[in-house]
This record gives C-alpha cells, structure tokens and sequence, in this order.
C-alpha cells in the first residue's frame, strides 16, 4: 500500500504506517494481534515514552514521595445488561482492576458517559446504581465525570470511559518485565465466563445452567496475595483476547518462554461444552474477573493458598512456569501429553465483549 502524507500543525509531513488494511475493523479491538499492531504503529509510534512503551494495565510513576498507578479503560460492551452483570458495574471493576495489576491501592476514578439519544432513563438509572453498588464494594469513589448526548442511531445505547488512580505501596515492583525463570504461573479461576455470558446473551442462546459473567473487583484478593509476598513479579487480567493473549504479551515484554499445562487450566464444564457448540477456544475468550500472577518459585504454594481462601480465589490453580527455553513464545502441554504453540488471538472472537 502506498504512504499517505498528513499534514500536522506543526507544518510537517508524516508517513502513515504501512498495513494491510486501510482502514479499521472491528477485530482491531479485539485484544489479539490486530490490536498489538494497531497500537504499536500508531500510538506508541507517536506518543512513546518510559511510562507508555511499558504497556501495562496502567501507567506507574512519582508524585512527589507517593508512587502512583494511573489508568483508564473504555467499555462498549453490547448488550449493556448480561447475565451477571451490566456496562456500568464492568466499567468500575475493569479499572479497579488495572489498578490492582500495578499493585497499587486503587483510590479514585473517573466517569465519562457518552449517551445515544433515547435511552431510557430506567436503563441509565440502573447503570448509575450499579456502579455506584461496584464503586462501595471495591472501596473507591467517583469524584469527577463529564456526560455527551449523541444523536440517535450515532452510538450503541450508552459507553462509558473511566479512569482511575491508586498508590502503590513501598517495597512492590509489577512488571510484566519480571518474569524469571522457574517463576511459577498462577490463574486465580475459571476462565472464559465473562465471554460466553455476552454471547448467550447477544445470540439468545439456552444453555442447560445459565453461565454468568465473572465480573469482579480483584483489588481485594490483590491484597491478600501481597500480605504473603511483597515481591509478585507480574500481574495481570486476562480480559480481550483471554488467558491466551495476555500470557504471549508477558512473554513478549520479558522475552521469556512460558510453558502452561491444559489440565491444570479451571474451566466450568459448561462453559467448556458452551465453547464447544459454538466452536470457540476458551483461552482466546475475554475474563472479566480473573487475574494471572506469576511469582517466585518459593511463594507459590503459599500464595495459591491464601488466594483460595478469598471468595474470588476459590478456583485459583498453578497452570505452569516460566522457562529458559522458546523465549517470547507461550507453550502448551496438552491434555494427550503433546506440546503445541499458543499464539495471540489474530482477530476478534467475540467483539465488543466490554
């Protein structure tokens, strides 16, 4: 394809990026390959920096004394209400959450409403209880927000943009940067609930035993990790592009190679049979209330048993370990004893999953 010029304010010239597409799709926002490539020729191309070029959940750095987490996030989930939850209560427990992966304390967010004209005001009431009832549970306020109306048929009902601010406590590094080997890999439960809720519920679909959503605030399970070890090298949740993507970002950032055993992964059987019918992979479909945490070798056991002693940590499993082999590359021994390579998601299961 050839380069287009843009004339920016400054009087210059730039090249827009090669691509194979001109112009974006949905599955650019799908957490997988498309999105890496999105963000990296775009916006860390122009906007790089130490706190960006990171890309973690949230920015780290220092105010004065204080180290400070700050995030923000933006959901467009539809349908906006879900079995086991709603826009509004995702959109404070998805940054609550990133917040939580720096290891920070989460304090205040933000809240931007961007309104299609003619939503009921029943539906926005309920979203605003909602999140008000996430915001109490998680421990944060919502101290500032701006609101826009948009004209009908210009948005999807209602998305909602929140940002957030945390402080990060003395004596803790999260990195995705940090893995070692023999690190030991932890998923603190079921995967694949967020994504196949949305997806019952979009299609319609009857499933024997509703499956829920799994949105949840970590902040508080975080902790409880932190009071065993100080020193979790890596968090993160694995929302877009699920367990799958997230764990090839980490080796990706560290050049680490990561080996997961499938047995080992906790998946309801029905959400395994749900997947199944609708030939989805569960490692590729969106959490919304599930954190990986890669830790020393040493502390894992006593991690993985003060996690289960936390409501959101019943399920939690060591699913493997960082290795000195295949750096940057996610490995599976599957469930037959053979091995295979898990890529990143290249386009979008399941769009417009939060």
């Amino acid at each position: 394809m050839n380069e287009t010029k843009i004339d920016f304010s400054q009087g210059l010239a730039c090249p827009i990026p090669k691509s194979e597409y001109d112009k974006v799709l949905l599955a650019h926002g799908g957490g997988g390959t498309l999105s890496d490539k999105l963000i990296g020729k775009m916006f860390i191309s122009q906007f790089g920096n130490e706190f960006l070029n990171l890309q973690h959940d949230g920015a780290m750095f220092s105010i004065g004394s204080e180290r400070v987490a700050f995030s923000t996030d933006t959901y467009v989930v539809r349908p906006i209400f879900f079995p086991g939850g709603d826009i509004g209560e995702l959109a404070v427990n998805g940054t609550v959450n990133d917040l939580a992966m720096c290891g920070a304390r989460p304090l205040y967010i933000s809240v931007g409403f961007v309104i299609e004209e003619g939503l009921s005001l029943d539906e926005l009431w309920r979203i605003v209880l909602s999140m008000k009832r996430a915001a109490e549970n998680a421990g944060v306020q919502i101290v500032t927000g701006d609101t826009k109306v948009v004209d009908r048929g210009k948005g999807d009902k209602i998305f909602i943009n929140t940002s957030g601010i945390g402080i990060i406590p003395n004596g803790r590094n999260v990195s995705p940067k940090r893995c070692m080997v023999g690190d030991k890999i932890i998923l603190s439960g079921k995967i694949a609930e967020h994504g196949m809720a949305i997806m019952s519920a979009r299609e319609e679909l009857e499933f024997e035993t509703q499956i829920k959503s799994d949105t949840a605030a970590l902040n508080g399970l975080v902790e409880k990790m932190f009071l065993v070890d100080n020193d979790i090298h890596v968090l993160r949740d694995p929302t877009r592009g699920g367990l799958s993507s997230t764990l090839n970002e980490i080796a990706a950032s560290s050049d680490a190679g990561i080996l997961i055993d499938e047995t080992a992964i906790p998946i309801s059987e029905e959400v395994k049979a749900a997947a199944e019918i609708l030939g989805l992979d569960p490692l590729y479909i969106a959490n919304e209330g599930k954190l990986i945490a890669i830790v020393g070798s040493d502390k894992a056991g006593a991690i993985l048993s003060e996690m289960k002693k936390h409501p959101l940590g019943k399920d939690a499993a060591i699913i493997g370990e960082v290795t000195e082999t295949n750096s940057g590359r996610v490995i599976m021994k599957t469930s037959i004893g053979s091995k295979r390579i898990v890529d990143m998601i290249s386009g979008e299961q399941l769009p417009r999953i939060c």
